[in-house]
């Protein structure tokens, strides 16, 4: 994959980033880009309409601004600038949304699941694998609003870096798109790799002698796989949309970016496929292997039952209190019966273990 910042080792930004202020405004970063260059970058909530004005006077111009969890009214402020349809800003106040792409006239409103790996030691029944949160993106012809909800995939770094690509960036708003999307399946694919190992020690600790894997840490290896599944999957009709050339704004050149990087998407999606069964067929081995452990006790079980029967029959056949009884008045029949339980339960035992029940 063609990644945009793994080729500057250093970026120097052309702003400062504008922190979170008492307005509650949420504005984490905003500038005015003409010809992929920041020439402006306000302090102020209040400059939102001039800066949006000012983009749509010039040819090659659009405002990129950066949100975090910002409220309603905030949220709504930005809106009214921008001329947001009141639908997407109600699907970015609920938290809980599918990936999925819309179009409002000339607003493109994007929903995409961002994901991140969590270093851990083994997975446990409790093990927090995958941590995932959401990116909205509104596209307009003249502006990329990105809201983030949640800490994984901080977008600082990547303003910093496309801010050093003036000729990337002059292909306009949706060169913002293409390195959200790239940065989005580039941490996929690294989810995807650290997966992997999880789910090869999983499987070796599974067919290993004296199993230490339970089926409650394999059931959460699957519940986390599920998560990341949800994050990765949907994107896939979001994608195809971009790259069939079903929004005229978007220039053949970009499309050839956006396909780049659906080609990814599309190896990591026949990995998430393919971790899926392999959890599966793990699950149900580990519950076969319960089974048989549990089907080994209970005849371990029935044999000694089978075993402590044979003296409890003698003693209860001798335990009658009848006058005729085979040798009672013998000297050796105390000795004799003795000898009787032992050999009777000794060559049970021998039977049994033959059998492979003991």
């Amino acid at each position: 994959m063609k990644r945009i910042l793994d080729a500057r080792r250093t970026w120097q930004p052309l702003r400062t980033t504008v922190q979170r202020r008492a307005d509650h405004t949420a504005i984490v970063g905003c500038d005015l880009f003409v010809n992929g260059v920041a020439v402006e970058s306000p302090g102020s909530a209040a400059d939102l309409g001039r800066l949006h004005e000012r983009a749509r006077e010039q040819d090659g111009a659009f405002v990129w601004l950066g949100l975090h969890e910002p409220s309603e009214a905030s949220l709504t402020r930005v809106a009214e600038v921008f001329g947001l349809h009141p639908l997407a800003v109600e699907d970015v106040l609920h938290r809980e949304q599918r990936v999925k792409i819309e179009r409002y006239e000339d607003v493109t409103f994007l929903v995409l699941r961002a994901a991140q790996y969590v270093e851990h030691e083994r997975v446990t029944a409790t093990s927090e694998i995958v941590s995932t949160g959401f990116v909205r993106v509104f596209v307009g012809p003249h502006f990329v609003i990105t809201v983030r909800q949640g800490s994984v995939m901080e977008l600082s770094s990547l303003r910093a870096g496309l801010s050093s690509d003036p000729e990337l960036l002059a292909r306009g708003p949706w060169s913002v798109v293409h390195a959200i999307l790239d940065r989005l399946v580039d941490a996929y694919v690294d989810i995807a790799a650290a997966m992997q190992t999880d789910i090869d020690l999983t499987e070796a600790a599974v067919f290993a002698a004296g199993t230490p894997v339970s089926v409650e840490q394999i059931y959460q290896l699957k519940r986390q796989l599920m998560k990341f599944k949800t994050a990765v999957l949907p994107l896939q009709r979001a994608l195809a949309t971009l790259v069939g050339g079903q929004f005229a704004d978007l220039s053949k050149g970009i499309r050839r970016y956006f396909s780049d990087v659906a080609d990814h998407h599309a190896a990591v999606v026949e990995q998430v496929v393919t971790f899926d069964d392999v959890v599966n067929a793990l699950l149900q081995a580990r519950l076969t292997q319960v089974t048989v452990e549990q089907n080994n006790d209970m005849r371990k079980i029935a044999s000694w039952a089978a075993i402590a029967a044979v003296p409890t029959a003698v003693g209860g056949i001798y335990g009658m209190n009848f006058s005729h009884m085979p040798e009672l008045t013998s000297r050796y029949g105390y000795p004799g019966a003795l000898l009787l339980i032992l050999v009777g339960a000794a060559g049970l035992h021998r039977l049994l273990r033959r059998a492979g029940w003991l």
